[in-house]
């Protein structure tokens, strides 16, 4: 059976997802196809070999909508043989790209695969794709009573079911943004960025954060329908401990080792692992703990044995009710800050939490590292990457 290899990754900035943003006036199809152009540029793979294509997006709608991965090879400059094909699983959809890439190649199926995705919620905003309607459905709702919630009340029966007070949260956030800006400071992203326009770091990062300064914030997602539903909630989420809004797309080259040998690639890393996992859809976000339990027993390995940890933060209490269950330790998780502070663009973030554990790896000289991420609906993706 081939084993699947990660042979380069590569990520834009992240920029803020709102008019006005570094990349607001860029057409995401574009945006996804500068990565896919970096990343045929750093390989010198000839992208008449790729087998296919996988991307991730959220928002499929507009101008992200009818197989966004096919029109952004054709701006990269593809032939027109590569075919294309993208995928939604919500915040996890280019990390479940990744595994599709990597599962066809153990099957056989692939010799060479790009696994991508991008978001531009400055263009289509957030939600855009739902045209206001109820998307779960009647019989959904009826299924768990009062129905379904937004993620940020999610995020908030999480911290109460943890007991995370909000200075915990506030003090993740903080760490988040100095770990980011002290990495971008280091030089540890230099070498998994390809510049888009004039941008040059990832435009929501505040070094200037406190915990102090986040504390000032006020209550996001509490309102009266919220109250009235969860009367005895002690409200403590807000913007500055959850992911903001942004734009950006990443890409990995994926082969098998047989194929990168005969192409005369250099694998940087194995798909050693893979799992996906469903949780209470109303809590929604906790799917990443049976995710990570899951993905470690397929290894054979122990949250000891993982040297580096990307978990997607979309919000403080998420990673830190994650923590509190895998016993992981926190120096190991987002060293070079998570998705508060560099960013959340959904569809590209999988992608992008990869292109940064496969060189968190590489920067500390660790062998496994481990990425899952929370997703809408009660879903998780968790993938373990052994370095070579």
């Amino acid at each position: 059976m081939p084993n699947a290899v990660i042979v380069d990754a590569v990520r834009t900035p992240v920029a803020k997802g709102k008019p006005g943003g570094a990349y607001s006036e860029i057409h995401p199809v574009d945006l996804h196809a500068h990565t896919l152009a970096a990343l045929v540029d750093r390989t010198g793979i000839d992208p008449a070999v790729i087998d296919d294509v996988i991307s991730g997006a959220v928002g499929q709608v507009g101008e992200q909508s009818g197989n966004t991965a096919r029109w952004a090879l054709l701006a990269a400059g593809f032939p027109e043989s590569v075919p294309g094909v993208t995928v939604d699983r919500q915040c996890g959809s280019s990390q479940q790209a990744l595994h599709f890439a990597a599962q066809g190649v153990i099957a056989g199926a692939y010799d060479v695969a790009i696994a991508s995705g991008v978001e531009s919620m400055s263009r289509i905003p957030i939600g855009s794709q739902f045209l206001g309607k109820d998307f779960a459905g009647p019989q959904v709702n009826a299924r768990y009573d009062g129905g379904l919630v937004p993620q940020g009340i999610s995020a908030e029966l999480i911290a109460d079911k943890w007991d995370l007070s909000r200075t915990e949260l506030d003090e993740f956030a903080a760490e988040s943004h100095q770990r980011a800006a002290t990495a971008w400071k280091n030089g540890h992203f230099d070498s998994q960025v390809t510049y888009v326009n004039d941008l040059r770091i990832d435009e929501s990062i505040r070094p200037e954060s406190t915990t102090e300064s986040l504390s000032g914030l006020r209550l996001a997602f509490k309102d009266e329908g919220s109250v009235a539903r969860f009367p005895d909630l002690d409200w403590r989420v807000t913007a500055g401990n959850s992911s903001p809004v942004n734009d950006g797309s990443a890409a990995i080259l994926v082969a098998s080792e047989e194929a990168a040998a005969r192409l005369g690639l250099t694998p940087r890393a194995r798909v050693h692992s893979f799992a996906v996992a469903g949780d209470d859809p109303i809590f929604m976000l906790t799917g990443i703990i049976p995710a990570t339990r899951k993905v470690l027993a397929r290894a054979g390995l122990s949250i000891d044995d993982i040297d580096a940890f990307e978990v997607n933060e979309a919000f403080a209490s998420v990673v830190l009710a994650w923590q509190r269950e895998t016993g992981a330790d926190l120096a190991k998780v987002n060293i070079n800050g998570g998705a508060i502070a560099i960013g959340h663009p959904l569809g590209g973030s999988g992608a992008r939490l990869m292109t940064t554990l496969l060189n968190n790896l590489e920067q500390t000289g660790g062998r496994y590292g481990l990425q899952v991420m929370c997703e809408a609906g009660g879903l998780a993706n968790a993938t373990i990457i052994e370095r070579i």
